[in-house]
């Protein structure tokens, strides 16, 4: 099988979906993490940017209601050229590039151009519009046909010459009132401000008033905004309800099944925003959840793993696999990782811990020990590292001289090991990792924080507690109305040390506990 070349000059045009980062294609992602240039539009959700590989070339090219960046023909120039320097080059385009996306003509400058180029299929926001709103766009029932059409045809003009279609279809005055009329299901793209002129047009042709319709604002995305009416209604509506672009209006009596089947606004979580301060690689888990339940979440790292000097890892390893330990004791996921990350490199696998007990603060701790085929030897009652002490305390209590080995964050508290030697164990206490304050908290999060719209902001530990609060210093955000999250009664001290009360604390210590607790908090 041959290995497709890496560094091909050619153009991929990749829809980038509706909005939701999670509903771009595979191959999209595949495309985009190989690219040495990424041309990137408005509607593109520009997380996405995150897959691509470092030093990738990034070029905006948005073009707004009111606003262009840059006019589609220096955007199909771009292409060329950047082709044509040798670069594998994405063209990322929000929904489909074929639907309403211009695809075709950048194709077109592309083929004409003799260049090689691809076309990755994105999910257009008409469907996502339909599926996230609850308006199936058909259905056996009262909607067996559809039609797509842009909302930006200009109703003035001419019909073009046969044979000489126009480049544009808001100069194009093609749009068929009347054939609209005979379509169950009508979806207007980009027409928000056309709004009452489609509803105008379509009644005018003889499409009747009281036709349910609705405009979805955003669609798939966590502001994303439903209105419904009828088709004599939905412009005042919309208008009322200060619905800007990006936006779909949707026509048919399809719209009346929302009453039953919305599911969106019906989550947990829909409409909070939730600021996760958990280091990034930690983050995703608990992002994850919150976000399934309806939730914005901004992950707002507060700490940065670092590896630790591999030296005294390497050898209290080796010592454990000698049998110089009786228990070795993880304190967290992190360090579970950086223990069994560095066990390869110096000839170790899982058989290098059959001479030694190993005992876990939680079941987070422990989970990160299964891929490894370990199970922990004991978990804290707890989850913390209080509890953890008390725990290990009992097991070797009357044992005087256990050896216990510590693996654990360069700022980790010294509770753990002074109630082991008091306990009469002979304690070695080694870095596993180091914990870095990043500089400042993600745009996101302090534009989020300004315009008031955090509703919470979860702690998984004392350190996220207090890097928060140094990394806002310089200009402190109104916390007065924002709800807290505490993932335990040790990080809970911590916000009450600084003058904070915490809304809630996970009861156990855990993640799942902590997303439970926030939902549970949010019921009426």
């Amino acid at each position: 099988m041959n290995t497709p070349q890496q560094n091909k000059p050619l153009a991929v045009l990749v829809g980038a979906g509706p909005g939701d980062v999670s509903l771009i294609t595979t191959a999209g992602l595949r495309w985009l993490g190989r690219a040495d240039c990424v041309v990137y539009d408005r509607l593109a959700n520009p997380s996405l940017l995150r897959s691509c590989r470092p030093g990738a070339e990034m070029i905006y090219v948005g073009k707004g209601p009111d606003r262009h960046e840059m006019t589609q023909e220096k955007i199909n120039q771009l292409l060329v050229d950047k082709v044509r320097e040798g670069k594998l080059v994405v063209r990322l385009k929000g929904g489909d590039p074929f639907i309403f996306g211009r695809g075709s003509e950048e194709c077109d400058a592309l083929a004409a151009a003799g260049l090689e180029f691809r076309v990755v299929p994105g999910l257009t926001s008409s469907i996502a519009a339909g599926a996230f709103a609850g308006i199936p766009l058909t259905d056996r029932r009262c909607g067996p046909t559809l039609a797509l059409v842009t909302g930006h045809e200009d109703p003035t003009a001419a019909p073009p010459p046969s044979g000489a279609p126009k480049a544009d279809a808001q100069d194009s005055g093609r749009i068929d009132w009347g054939a609209l009329t005979k379509i169950d299901t009508v979806v207007f793209y980009m027409g928000v401000g056309n709004l009452p002129m489609i509803a105008r047009k379509l009644m005018e042709a003889g499409r009747d008033g009281q036709t349910p319709a609705a405009v979805v604002e955003r669609a798939s995305t966590v502001r994303q905004r439903t209105i419904t009416g009828t088709l004599a209604t939905i412009a005042d509506l919309a208008k009322q309800a200060n619905i800007r672009p990006p936006a779909l209006t949707i026509v048919g009596q399809v719209v009346a099944l929302r009453k039953r089947i919305a599911w969106l606004e019906k989550l947990p979580l829909w409409g909070r925003t939730i600021l996760v301060t958990r280091s990034r690689m930690q983050a995703s888990a608990l992002a994850e959840q919150l976000a399934e339940l309806g939730a914005e979440v901004i992950e707002s790292a507060t700490i940065d793993i670092q590896p630790a000097p591999t030296g005294p890892i390497d050898q209290a390893l080796l010592a454990v696999r000698d049998g110089a330990f009786d228990w070795l004791v993880l304190t967290s996921p992190n360090g579970a990782r950086a223990v069994f990350e560095r066990m390869p490199a110096i000839g170790m696998d899982a058989r290098g811990l059959a001479k030694v007990k190993i005992a876990a603060v939680g079941p987070g701790t422990a989970d990160a020990m299964r891929p490894h085929l370990i199970h922990p030897d004991l978990i804290a009652e707890q989850f913390t590292t209080e509890s953890l002490a008390e725990s290990l305390a009992k097991q070797i209590a009357g044992q005087a001289g256990k050896r216990v080995l510590l693996m654990r964050a360069d700022i980790a508290t010294p509770v753990l090991a002074q109630t082991l030697a008091a306990a009469g164990a002979n304690v070695q206490d080694v870095v596993a990792y180091r914990t870095v304050r990043p500089a400042t908290l993600p745009p996101e999060a302090l534009e989020a924080l300004r315009e008031h719209r955090v509703h919470w902001i979860t702690f998984t530990s004392s350190s996220t507690v207090e890097n928060f609060l140094a990394m806002t210093a310089d200009a402190p955000p109104d916390l007065s109305g924002i709800k807290l999250a505490a993932i335990g009664p040790v990080t809970a001290a911590t916000l009450k040390a600084h003058g904070l009360t915490p809304t809630v604390v996970a009861e156990p210590h855990t993640i799942d506990a902590l997303v439970n607790t926030i939902v549970n908090a949010e019921r009426p």
